[in-house]
This record gives C-alpha cells, sequence and structure tokens, in this order.
C-alpha cells in the first residue's frame, strides 16, 4: 500500500531553527549524539533513564524481548505514586505546587505535593475498606476536576487497576467498558460542567450499571448544591464522606515492573473496543523520560496540557509523567471558546504558563476565529508550545508557530498512540523543524516508513509506519484478547504495525499522513467506525451501516453514515434526527454523525465485508483502486 507521494511538499517545506539557547540549555541536549548513544547500547541507555526514579527492588535485567512480548526492567519492584508523590516530599519539594485546577466560573484550587499526597493516601484507604485489592479494577467516570487524578492515583497506590472512561461516552460506551474489564467500583461525580451547563453523569452511570454484575459500589463525587444528588445507602457511596473518615497514611503498595498499572480502551475495527494493558514500570520510565526529554521541564516551570485524563494523553502528560518530573501541572474543565474565543490565551497570561500542549484541533478553530483574541493578551511567558493527537497541518504550523509562539517558541509535535504509551516521533528541542513533519523518532525509539514486507520505501513515497525495537511504556497485550495485541507484530514482519501512513523526507523527518485502517479520527479522538455502525445498527429501523471519515478544516475529519433500512422504513428528516440522537445516547456526541445517507446496498468484498474505502473514494472523486475483490 506505497504510492508515489508529492515529492514538492516533503523537499520543499521550509525549515524554522530556534535559538540556539533552546539546544544549549535542553535536558536532552543534541539530538543525534543522543540517538546515537542509544544505537550503541539500547540497553545502557534505559538502564541509564531509570536511576532517576526511586525502586523498591533493582532490576536484574533492563529488557527482555521474546517477539512479541517484551519484559522492562525484570524482577524490579516499585510503586509509581512513590515517585509521583513521595519522592518530591521527602526531597524538599513537599510546598511545591503539583496542581492548580481551574473551575468555570473562577473557582480554584492549589494542591502542593504534599497536599496531593495526603489526599491520594486517604482515598486509597477508603477504597481499601471497600474491599478493593491489587489487581481489581475500578472504573473512573468523571470531568476534568482534581477528584480525577486524585482517585486515578488511589488506585494504583494499592494496586488497583485504574480504567478511566472519557466522560463524554454515553451509556451504552460506558457499560460495555465496565463489563469488559469486570470493573468492582465506580466513580463518578453527579455532574460535569461545560459552556455554563450543568451535564448530568450519574444518570449515564445508573444505566451503564444496569447490565454490570461485577459493580459492587458506585462512588460519587457531588458538586450540585441544589438539588443535591439522592445517594442509595450501601450501594452508593459519597466521595468525600468515605475519603474523610479513612486512616491518614497508605504505604504504597509493593508492585512488580510487571503489574498491570491500567487498561485504557481505543477504538478498534471491530465492534469491541480494545483494553490496552500498561504495566508499572516500563510505562513510568517512558512516560517520566519524555516528559522530561520533549518538554525540557524546567523546575520552575508550569505546564498545561489541554487533554483529558480519559485519553491517554492525560494519563501520560497530565498526571504520571509530569508528576514523576515534579512539574507543576495546571488543569482546567474551560472549554477554548466559553464564555469566548480569547479564554486559553486569558489563563496562559494569568498563571504565567511556560509549556502548552494542545491539538490541532483547538490550533485551527482558533486560525478560524482570527488573531485579534490571543493578540489581546501578553503570552510572554511561553516557552515552548506542542502539539497531539492527529497530524499538525502545514497551516497550522505556521499559524500557531507565529501567532502563538510568536516566532520564539519552538514546537513540539508530537506522534504517538494509546498503545505506545509515550511520546515515539518529534522534533526534539533546539532541532530544526519542519511545518508538517512530526520530525524524527525519539532517542529511545527505532522508527521506519515501509511498505507491506516490510522493506523501507524511499524518501517522498507513501508507506506505513512502524516501530522495530521494543521500548518501555509499550502496551502489553489487549485485555482478554492477546491475538489482537499480536496483530499489531504480525502485519508486518519482525515490526510493529501502528496502523497510520507517513513519508519520510531525504532528512529522515517524517510526516504522518493519518490512519491506514477503519479508525476515524475527530478533534484528536479516536473513533472506530464499527462502533458507531454497531449504535447504528441498534436502531430498529437500520438494517445495515457504514461510516467514513471525511476531511474537515477544524475537527480533522466528521463523520458520514451510510445506511440502509429496513424493510417498510422510508427515509424522512424525523429518522435522520432520531438516528443522531440514538448515536448520542449510545456512544456520547464525538461519535454522532455529522451526515447521513440513505442508500440500497453498501459496496462489499465477495466475502462479505464492507469496502469504506470505496465509499470514501466515491464522496471525495476520488479513483477507489484496486475494486478486483468487489462483490458485482
Amino acid at each position: 500500500m506505497t504510492e508515489d507521494f508529492d515529492v514538492r511538499l516533503v523537499e520543499n517545506a521550509k525549515y524554522y531553527t530556534p535559538g540556539a539557547e533552546y539546544k544549549r540549555d535542553s535536558w536532552i541536549g543534541d539530538y543525534q549524539k543522543a540517538y546515537d548513544r542509544f544505537l550503541a547500547d539500547p540497553v545502557a541507555f534505559w538502564n541509564n533513564v531509570a536511576q532517576d526514579l526511586e525502586w523498591i527492588r533493582p532490576w536484574d535485567s533492563v529488557r527482555e524481548w521474546n517477539y512479541p512480548y517484551a519484559k522492562w526492567f525484570v524482577n524490579a519492584k516499585l510503586n509509581i505514586t512513590a515517585n509521583c508523590l513521595d519522592r518530591h516530599v521527602k526531597n524538599n519539594r513537599r510546598n511545591k505546587v503539583a496542581l492548580i485546577w481551574r473551575g468555570e466560573g473562577g473557582a480554584e484550587r492549589v494542591y502542593t505535593y504534599q497536599r496531593l499526597l495526603s489526599e491520594v493516601m486517604r482515598f486509597a484507604n477508603a477504597l481499601k475498606k471497600l474491599g478493593v485489592t491489587k489487581g481489581d479494577v475500578v472504573c473512573i467516570y468523571m470531568p476534568m476536576i482534581p477528584e480525577q487524578i486524585i482517585a486515578m492515583l488511589a488506585c494504583a497506590r494499592i494496586g488497583a487497576v485504574h480504567s478511566v472512561v472519557f466522560a463524554g461516552f454515553g451509556a451504552t460506551a460506558l457499560n460495555m467498558r465496565i463489563r469488559d474489564a469486570e470493573a468492582k467500583i465506580v466513580i463518578t461525580s453527579d455532574i460535569s460542567i461545560r459552556r455554563g451547563k450543568a451535564i448530568p453523569l450519574i444518570t449515564i452511570v445508573q444505566e451503564a450499571i444496569d447490565n454490570a454484575p461485577s459493580v459492587e459500589h458506585v462512588i460519587i463525587h457531588s458538586r450540585r448544591r441544589e438539588p443535591p444528588v439522592v445517594i442509595h445507602p450501601d450501594f452508593e457511596l459519597d466521595f468525600y464522606e468515605i475519603m474523610n473518615n479513612a486512616e491518614r497514611e497508605c504505604p504504597p503498595e509493593v508492585m512488580d515492573a510487571e503489574d498491570p498499572l491500567f487498561i485504557l480502551y481505543t477504538s478498534g475495527s471491530t465492534g469491541t473496543p480494545k483494553g490496552v494493558v500498561h504495566t508499572c514500570a516500563g510505562y513510568m520510565v517512558g512516560a517520566y523520560y519524555t516528559t522530561k526529554a520533549v518538554f525540557d521541564i524546567k523546575d520552575e516551570d508550569i505546564y498545561w496540557c489541554t487533554a483529558d485524563p480519559g485519553w491517554i494523553t492525560g494519563h501520560s502528560y497530565i498526571i504520571y509523567g509530569p508528576l514523576a518530573a515534579g512539574a507543576t501541572i495546571f488543569l482546567t474543565e474551560i472549554t477554548a471558546d466559553f464564555p469566548d474565543p480569547g479564554i486559553w490565551w486569558k489563563l496562559i497570561e494569568e498563571q504565567k504558563i511556560n509549556i502548552f500542549y494542545t491539538a490541532p484541533t483547538a490550533i485551527r478553530m482558533f486560525m478560524k476565529l482570527g488573531t485579534q483574541w490571543p493578540q489581546k493578551y501578553d503570552l510572554s511567558s511561553l516557552r515552548i508550545i506542542g502539539s497531539v493527537g492527529e497530524p499538525l497541518n502545514p497551516e497550522a504550523f505556521e499559524w500557531y508557530y507565529k501567532e502563538i509562539g510568536k516566532e520564539r517558541c519552538p514546537i513540539v509535535d508530537t506522534w504517538w498512540q494509546t498503545e505506545t504509551g509515550m511520546q515515539m516521533i518529534t522534533t526534539i528541542i533546539g532541532e530544526r523543524m519542519r511545518p508538517g513533519f512530526a520530525g524524527k523518532a525519539i532517542p529511545g525509539v527505532v522508527a521506519d516508513v515501509v511498505d507491506k514486507t516490510g522493506t523501507p520505501v524511499p524518501a517522498g513515497t507513501m508507506g506505513f509506519l512502524v516501530i522495530k525495537e521494543p521500548w518501555p511504556a509499550m502496551f502489553r497485550t489487549v485485555y482478554k484478547n492477546d491475538e489482537r495485541y499480536r496483530n499489531y507484530w504480525y502485519t508486518i514482519k519482525d515490526c510493529y504495525m501502528a496502523g497510520d501512513l507517513a513519508v519520510k523526507g531525504n532528512d529522515g523527518y517524517i510526516m504522518v499522513l493519518g490512519r491506514s485502517d477503519d479508525i476515524i479520527i475527530v478533534s484528536g479522538h479516536n473513533i472506530g467506525t464499527a462502533e458507531v455502525e454497531s449504535a447504528l445498527v441498534s436502531h430498529h429501523a437500520v438494517a445495515e451501516s457504514a461510516v467514513i471519515g471525511k476531511p474537515e478544516p477544524i475537527k480533522g475529519n466528521s463523520i458520514k453514515a451510510f445506511v440502509i433500512l429496513k424493510l417498510g422504513v422510508k427515509p424522512s428528516e424525523k429518522l435522520t434526527q432520531d438516528l443522531i440522537s440514538h448515536v448520542r445516547k449510545t456512544l456520547g456526541p464525538i461519535a454522532v454523525p455529522h451526515e447521513i445517507e440513505y442508500v440500497d446496498k453498501l459496496p462489499k468484498t465477495r466475502s462479505g465485508k464492507i469496502m469504506r474505502r470505496v465509499l470514501k473514494a466515491k464522496e471525495m472523486g476520488i479513483d477507489p483502486g484496486d475494486v478486483s475483490t468487489l462483490d458485482e
């Protein structure tokens, strides 16, 4: 699946060179020297990184690699929260601010490392009193508030496996994730607040656990004062009531390097989401290392990642990576355009944010709204700006660099995945940047662009993005479905198949072009085509459906659905609205089709598989390519 790419786009892309002080002062230093050190001795490289952190017992070996299975820091004992919290409290950072939270309406809370540790320990003890033990799964379905972070860290403290579900998902999607993980406890809030409106979460949870027999308790964090949430005794419990009644000290559970830390569900090419399993030691080292290497966090920096902790970016680069690095994190539930499109720039000015990490969707939205909004505010505190979630197109890069970075701040455009656990490709601070190109593999990672046989393709030719060597933060399996894990490694011989198409320039810089499989990236969120199709087919009027992603200037993609109705059902505007509402209720607003077209048949192979690329090619007016397997 390689084809000639527009070489002019690759080779004529301009370079931007940051000031010399960035390379001189950065944590990783000279990129090529660091990469050469890694290639010369990968084991020594990761051994040195891991020495920065605290271990209850050191490792017998850095890595065991039995393709496609890896173990990292073999037989080491640790607890990630001891590195994120206790280590800093002991090392004269107890009064350093760990977390600044801003809510809508101006509410603000500040947590020092000591306060955050204290609250994590008490909530961890509350979970233990409920019978949660090492290895139990706890589902967390909460808005972007400090309690979400406290709950995650409390699980890690006692060795419980957290499964965080983005609070934009609907009841069916939440139920599927609770049942698959067999969650013992669900932690939620009564409401989330978005654009001044209260969005009920507890009713979604109550519907989701209706057919989830593993759930023993629901813990509810109450935000609404009037009317107060009604707690049903015994089964439902109040977050702060059980926390305040718990003991203050909770020693960290001793975890083996390969014990699971969390399950995070990501959309797949089948109707069932994939439960990606990350383990304790390798994930901790990878998240810590990339936070330091990519963001170059200094002790005095205030760091803001705009992602939601319900996604992997929030796990790695709001919580575990920055806290392991001893950073001060800014977190807010305020959306980018409420109460006006200047609110994020106002927050940067007020909080004196130094490092800002956001999504291309947000950048493109700000581009559309014009330069008057960022120009109203003083953004001079910014030192580094970053991008995550999908490819950052050259036009958005240029705008971000000039209007937000003031042609002064390096842009770290990062490529990585839920499965990788850590950033894999970027332009290290101090190196030349190229709009449209994420950059090169970071030291510690071996990436390439290849054809189906695993052979590297020539510069300027589109191919498959692959990783050729294991890395510490790699996921270990797909929960209860190891075959899906092995598919990543056996699709292309001797490579981890990322599922993205890419092209490499003569200079080695990699441009990521987007997904090659049945995933649609909408506003940086991975939406599985099959999950949306399943939601549509669950409606009583629908016989069959197929969905595709259509390029959209702000979100990157919008979802279009092709629907075959059951015999006797007629298309109508009311039916279209019913289907949209049905998907919204089932999966949540992020998966709602922007457009529905009613059709009599769908293009399929002779074996019955829907050929979505034929639908997409027709929609975009391009050649569908090889259709020899199409069933006439």
